[in-house]
């Protein structure tokens, strides 16, 4: 086949070096061929997408062994993505094809989606950025996503792998104008399809009458009313342009200090208790500054506690949970566990594979997320209390724990279209800082570099702010607010009792997926979600295995007992014994893998997924990594 074949060099890592090497370009070789193949695989743009350079002649390399195994094919590079479009693209079947992304191709990379791009010189890989005097033979780009790819440009023309290689670090790494952004152009280019009913669609939330459905649907209208003071975004660009807030509210005070100490709704529990966020103050030193922020808050206090009637619980995550440094840090280290160029690497670090996921600490992070989501629950549903998150700008933490809260008590939120919505409402509404925490116009990009996370560079160590109420108004917050919020913070111990019990109790009865679900969060139970992280290292899949191949294998010989039994039934009342036929098999589970279906099924063969130790034991040339993963028998290993 033209568009697979074995070449030496290039690799990061030096590996056993092939005992033949070609010196034939590979255009040279079956020139129709390559012509019949180019019309067959076209380049598939969105509207308002450009073309804005390209390469022929390049090698994706797979990452299987250390031969590498490529797939030939074009490299090209448009205002919104980066593509490769191989020869093999089109003889994917039907099977294949049915998870297909109808967007992102699974050879597409998104600009944004680019971390890091590598290049390769003379087997040295440095990172390639801004303008370069030499080109590299092998460019690696690593992705957000966790994707690596590796392409040879070896048998590139040199000018078209200048043109490439230049236009992909421009456009990924390069500052630009927010005008100059993909979305922009895809806006005015694609059709606006205006879709009225929210009961099938995603709810966008931009318009008045979306708030108002979504009041209704949570039965939150009775306390709580939506307001158009910021349409425009006259009063703050921070806060979307519709919004609820509890109905004692006067609007007018929600321009007093530009949305800030504003308790805004998130979601109302059947029992009438809500889940509300609200940022924090501006940071002013003087007394009678501070002393108009206290009358203030004590205002706003009295429209959401109204005992014994209704009792709020404050949660600050600014100064009590996590920071956000502690989150950076963490997925920094985590997702370089994954971040695999070759199989000489994957096995090489497999074996402190668990020392190394610990000393990340992402998943003790997740597991604090998962257990303050429960506790937040836990006041909701079995104190019947409302609940405020407290925050510097009520637009990161706040985002996740609502978000996790809505996961857990609503089950329209685990729906595809509820899903989206929530989405839509806590983060694009909700206004996290998708622009600066992913860093989009890359105006720093050494920041981004340092950071290697789509988050801000903070204070280096947990901030000894208290968000809500600052430093400076700690002496306000005993002398005058004192008693008042003392009633509203519940000790450790009896909240540690409370969960414990509501916990436990709900995990010791039978589960019902249209109600309230609670994660598991001891130890053990919080694993590394392999479908989403492992999906794209052949090495760690099982090929022919995993649940879904499991349920596969079952469903076939489901479909075989089946189809004999209508044999037999046809046979007792016709008293005629029909010619065999073979079973209807629908399914192939030999070519699944563990990660289907976010991993598509398996076109090469890889190594079984044994342990390093285990795998160097082996020794020999002719060990299992020689055999096809069906025919390997693990009984004895």
């Amino acid at each position: 086949m033209l568009g697979k074949g074995v070449v030496g060099g290039g690799g990061g890592t030096k590996g056993p070096k092939p005992s033949f090497v070609s010196y034939v370009r590979p255009e040279e070789i079956h020139t129709n061929e390559k012509e019949v193949t180019e019309k067959e695989v076209t380049l598939h743009l969105l509207p308002g997408e450009q073309l804005l350079c390209e390469a022929s002649t390049v090698l994706k390399y797979v990452q299987e062994d250390s031969c590498q195994h490529g797939v030939y094919g074009r490299l090209v590079c448009t205002d919104f993505k980066i593509a490769f479009l191989g020869d093999d693209e089109s003889a994917l079947d039907n099977d294949e094809t049915q998870f297909k992304n109808k967007v992102i191709g699974e050879n597409d990379i998104t600009l944004h989606c680019v971390d890091q791009i590598y290049g390769v010189f003379d087997e040295k890989k440095k990172t390639l950025f801004g303008q370069l005097k030499k080109y590299p033979e092998k460019l690696i780009i690593h992705c957000k996503d966790l994707r690596v790819f590796q392409f040879c440009l070896r048998y590139t023309k040199e000018e078209e792998v200048k043109r490439i290689v230049s236009g992909i670090i421009h456009h990924t790494q390069a500052p630009k104008l927010l005008k100059r952004l993909f979305l922009f152009s895809y806006a005015t280019a694609a059709q606006n399809n205006t879709v009225t009913d929210p009961k099938n669609h995603t709810v966008m939330f931009d318009t008045l009458k979306d708030w108002c459905w979504e009041l209704e649907r949570t039965k939150g209208n009775m306390k709580y009313k939506a307001v158009s003071v910021n349409e425009g975004y006259k009063v703050c660009e921070r806060l979307p342009a519709y919004f609820v807030v509890p109905t004692p509210l006067p609007e007018e005070n929600v321009q007093r200090f530009q949305g800030h100490g504003i308790p805004i709704w998130c979601w109302s529990c059947h029992n009438g208790s809500a889940l509300l966020k609200m940022s924090a103050l501006p940071k002013e030193q003087d007394d009678g500054i501070l002393q108009i922020q206290k009358s203030f808050l004590d205002g706003i206090y009295k429209t959401i506690h109204r005992p014994p009637y209704e009792i709020v619980k404050t949660e600050d995550v600014s100064s009590n949970f996590l920071s956000l440094q502690e989150i950076q840090t963490a997925y920094s280290k985590f997702k370089q566990l994954f971040l695999i160029d070759n199989s000489t690497e994957f096995w090489d670090t497999d074996i402190k594979w668990f020392s190394l996921l610990e000393s990340s600490s992402w998943l003790d992070i997740i597991r604090r997320c998962l257990k303050k989501a429960i506790e937040i629950t836990e006041c909701m549903e079995a104190q019947n209390m409302n609940v405020l998150l407290l925050e510097e700008n009520a637009s990161d933490l706040c985002c996740l724990i609502s978000s996790l809260v809505q996961l857990m008590m609503d089950p329209h939120c685990r729906t595809r279209i509820g899903f989206q919505s929530l989405i839509q409402k806590e983060w694009v509404m909700g206004g996290h800082c998708f622009l600066d925490r992913c860093n989009h116009l890359r105006q720093n990009d050494k920041e981004e570099h340092q950071r290697q996370l789509s988050l801000p560079l903070t204070q280096s160590k947990s901030s000894p702010k208290r968000g809500f109420f600052r430093e400076e108004t700690d002496h306000l917050i005993k002398n005058l607010l004192g008693k008042r919020i003392s009633k509203l913070i519940n000790s450790s111990d009896e909240l540690q009792d409370n969960f414990r019990e509501f916990y436990d109790s709900w995990h010791s009865k039978s589960t019902d997926y249209h109600g309230l679900l609670l994660p598991h969060i001891e130890g053990p139970e919080i694993k590394v979600w392999a479908q989403r992280y492992l999906r794209w290292i052949p090495e760690a899949q099982i090929l022919g295995g995993g649940q879904v191949a499991t349920m596969s294998k079952l469903l076939e010989m489901m479909e075989e007992v089946q189809s004999l039994q209508e044999k037999i039934d046809e046979r007792h009342h016709s008293q005629q014994v029909p010619q065999a036929e073979a079973p209807c098999l629908l399914r192939n589970s030999a070519r699944l893998s563990s990660l289907f279906p976010f991993a598509l099924l398996q076109r090469h063969s890889s190594k079984p997924v044994l342990p390093t130790s285990g795998w160097k034991a082996l020794g020999d040339e002719d060990d299992l990594a020689k055999r096809e993963d069906e025919f390997v028998d693990l009984g004895d290993v």
